[in-house]
């Protein structure tokens, strides 16, 4: 799949610049497919070819790479095959974890040493930290991933941001955030006009920079608009590894505890401890997933004490434990 739009006479001097998309196995389509578009646009915007871009991989014998959908993808070059001046964009999806193998790591390495612009789309930042390439600098990655990247990798500087520009690393944090990371690479190349010439052509009204966060606020992620509970549940969500008494919530908003239940009962139809206790055995589940954690740290990390309790609250919310959930986890992963 390479670029198809014809050359200009009165294109840069440099020529057109090469993007390299490493499809990593069960890679997102989204963000791979959003990131190429943006550049195919711009080539018919501008009436040259500004960008061309080509596929790499570690493939399989047929020379494909599947995405999470099931969906094959030829890829154009082999990894050895890339140029000094090339962009590198790492294509992440689901069970990254399985995709940061021993080759793609020392590949990874090799090639920074040489200096080319290396990116990461969706969880392919789990890869760039792995390989190194991250340390010291400020990434980015999907939110339901940063848990256990902050567990793994403390020497990055991890934001919430929707994508993160350092030097010459790039990610983003899945999606359409990579419509956001090609949009203020075009404008950079070529200037805010041809930018948002591209970002009209595909109906995106509203363009994101790298200080937009890549949640949803609080009230619209629970469907509620009432200042104190968004600022309850925010507290909640910033205190997991030392949870906060619902007294003490309580006080925080200046309302008595019987209040903050019912407010809770109301809108939310379970009571603080309980919707605080969902929220700890969620990031429970993400590190046991995403993460060699042991169990017990996972506890620890979460706000259980002992790890007995963690076991029985994981049972009852998850119906199974937490020391099978990570067998689970393993055997999917050796498949």
């Amino acid at each position: 799949m390479r670029a198809e739009a014809k050359k200009s006479s009165g294109g840069p001097a440099s020529g057109p610049k090469r993007f390299v998309f490493v499809l990593l196995d069960n890679f997102t389509l989204l963000s791979f497919a959003s990131a190429l578009d943006c550049l195919r646009i711009a080539n018919r915007m501008s009436g040259e070819t500004l960008y061309e871009w080509v596929m790499s991989g570690e493939a399989d014998a047929e020379g494909t790479v599947s995405c999470s959908a099931g969906s094959r993808f030829k890829v154009d070059i082999d990894l050895d095959e890339l140029r000094r001046e090339d962009v590198v964009l790492l294509c992440g999806g689901a069970d990254i974890q399985k995709a940061a193998t021993k080759k793609m790591l020392n590949w990874l390495r090799r090639e920074a040493r040489r200096g080319p612009r290396i990116g990461g789309l969706c969880t392919a930042s789990y890869v760039m930290a792995k390989a190194g390439l991250l340390d010291g600098k400020r990434a980015t990655i999907h939110w339901e991933n940063h848990d256990s990247f902050t567990e793994e990798f403390d020497e990055v500087e991890l934001t919430k941001s929707v994508f993160v520009v350092d030097g010459n690393r790039m990610s983003t944090a899945g999606g359409t955030s990579s419509i956001d990371l090609m949009l203020k690479l075009i404008a950079d190349d070529h200037g805010e006009q041809l930018a948002n010439a591209v970002a009209d052509q595909m109906i995106y009204s509203s363009i994101r920079t790298d200080q937009d966060t890549q949640r949803l606020s609080v009230p619209t992620r629970i469907g509620v608009r009432h200042p104190k509970l968004s600022q309850v549940i925010q507290m909640m969500e910033n205190n997991i590894e030392e949870p906060i008494s619902p007294a003490i919530l309580a006080r925080e908003v200046a309302m008595s505890t019987r209040q903050l239940e019912r407010l809770f009962r109301r809108y939310l139809n379970r009571s603080p401890k309980r919707y605080y206790m969902e929220l700890r055995l969620q990031k429970a589940r993400n590190l046991l997933m995403q993460t060699d954690m042991t169990v017990i740290n996972v506890a620890l990390a979460c706000g259980f004490a002992s790890p007995s309790h963690f076991s029985k609250c994981y049972r009852s919310h998850y119906s199974t434990t937490p020391y099978r959930e990570r067998g689970s986890q393993a055997a999917r992963l050796s498949v």
